[in-house]
């Protein structure tokens, strides 16, 4: 079976049938959503394989670029990918960069979208970043969404869910974050740089309703006020019952505070081509493992796995595995590393794989979009 171009313009990679890690766990009485998420989608055109950063007054060519939905989109690609049923509540323009979006995420991915709206007048927010050298300079345009009937960014409430995911903001309360873990939801979040400089953890005022919290490791010493990602994982556990500290590409530290378990893991080497939403797909590798219950060490690794996986290719959310990249990974590797030894019985029989270790593709199965240039074919290619 090969690729094809979807009439939106993502290109697609074929796809086997999706593992569901939480199949033995599910219960009649369970909410139809795993995580529920909200925020701001962008319209995300990366360029790659520049030299160096651009200089003022030169013109620089990109090698490569990519477009896909960005911003909140990346965690729920990431989430949906890796077979959790995902719920999304987000603004989209009446443009064609948020038809596209919309169109990517709902038909592409499956993400429900029925929380989500359309905004008759108002563009969609875009970034450009642009990779180099294993980091990233992003440019962003965009307004405010206005605000939806009734107060809140959620006016119906967040869905009964197992899990949510959110971003936190210094001296921002959002609402529906203490309504969904009250519903039963476990919060994961995550935090944005603090513009401000003050870094006063005091001020992540959601942080009481949150599982788990996994920071960067400048961000972490920074609200922690200390010297090492270590010992910032070991002070943020006094506040949140999992701190997971990550470290790029040597890794992640996490600390369990309710039992005193530590657990390290070092990054998996790869080429990397664009490391945007690698962070993203981190949290929802860790969200995956442990609503699947895994232990803490495992969740690590494989949130290290998928976040390595996906800088191997363009883009933030069509970057995203799922499970048929992670069994090619596995499969294809000389000897399978003994700390991924847990991915043998996840595995199992539902991604076969052929001799050569490509997994093998069913007749009829759907296909994973990948990012290119452009994002408006006129006809299928």
């Amino acid at each position: 079976m090969t690729g094809r171009t979807s009439r939106n313009g993502s290109h697609a990679v074929p796809r086997a049938a999706s593992l569901d890690p939480l199949g033995a766990l599910r219960t009649p009485q369970d909410p139809d959503c795993d995580v529920f998420l909200t925020g701001t989608v962008f319209l995300d055109i990366i360029f790659t394989g520049l030299d160096s950063a651009p200089v003022i007054g030169t013109e620089s060519w990109a090698r490569g670029m990519g477009s896909s939905p960005g911003g909140v989109a990346n965690m729920a690609t990431a989430l949906a990918r890796l077979g959790l049923r995902t719920s999304l509540a987000a603004a989209f323009g009446d443009d064609h960069y948020g038809e596209y979006c919309r169109d990517a995420l709902e038909q592409g991915e499956g993400i429900d979208l029925s929380m989500s709206r359309t905004v008759p007048g108002w563009h969609s927010p875009v970034t450009v970043s642009m990779a180099y050298e294993g980091e990233r300079t992003m440019v962003s345009h965009g307004h405010e969404a206005p605000p939806p009937d009734g107060p809140g960014a959620v006016p119906d409430g967040p869905p009964r869910a197992r899990a949510a995911v959110a971003s936190l903001v210094p001296g921002r309360r959002e609402g529906w974050i203490a309504e969904a873990a009250r519903g039963g939801a476990r919060v994961f979040a995550d935090v944005g740089w603090d513009e401000s400089g003050v870094w006063d953890l005091d001020a992540l005022v959601d942080l009481e309703h949150c599982e788990a919290f996994l920071p960067n490791a400048g961000e972490a010493m920074r609200y922690t006020r200390t010297g090492c990602p270590r010992a910032a994982a070991r002070a943020l556990a006094e506040r949140v019952p999992i701190a997971v500290v990550t470290l790029g590409a040597e890794g992640s530290y996490a600390v369990d505070g309710r039992t005193g378990e530590t657990a390290e893991m070092p990054g998996i080497t790869v080429d990397a081509l664009d490391p945007t939403g690698a962070g993203d797909v981190y949290v929802a590798g860790f969200v995956t493992g442990t609503l699947a219950g895994w232990p803490l060490a495992d969740r690590l690794a494989f949130a290290g796995l998928t976040a390595a996986l996906s800088v191997q290719e363009f883009g933030g959310s069509l970057s995203a595995p799922g499970w048929e990249e992670v069994a090619h990974w596995w499969r294809s590797s000389p000897e399978h590393p003994a700390r991924y030894a847990f991915l043998e019985d996840l595995l199992g029989e539902e991604l076969p794989g052929r001799a050569d270790g490509v997994p093998a593709v069913p007749a009829g199965a759907s296909v994973r979009r990948r990012a290119v240039p452009t994002i408006g074919f006129r006809h299928s290619a």
